[in-house]
């Protein structure tokens, strides 16, 4: 049986002092191939959605940064 992993992601805006940031189920190939796509094109946009259905867009050219984080299954019991 497999479980859907969430992915953290935190998107930096250029000239806005928050973050932006989205959980997502969407593998990190997915969102790694759908960042380069938006950087490659200056008029091109960063379409995500997250795990609520959601969707954001951001306009490529005012991406500072974009940071991806799996988070990591946690342990059960009392072992260390």
């Amino acid at each position: 049986m497999s479980y859907a992993r969430d992915v953290e992601i935190r998107i930096g805006i250029v000239n806005t002092a928050r973050e932006l940031v989205i959980q997502t189920t969407q593998s990190t190939p997915e969102l790694e191939t759908a960042i380069a796509t938006a950087l490659a094109d200056d008029k091109g946009t960063l379409r995500l959605e997250d795990e609520k259905g959601h969707i954001f867009v951001v306009a490529s050219r005012t991406l500072a940064f974009v940071e991806i984080g799996e988070e990591k299954s946690r342990k059960v019991g009392f072992a260390p």
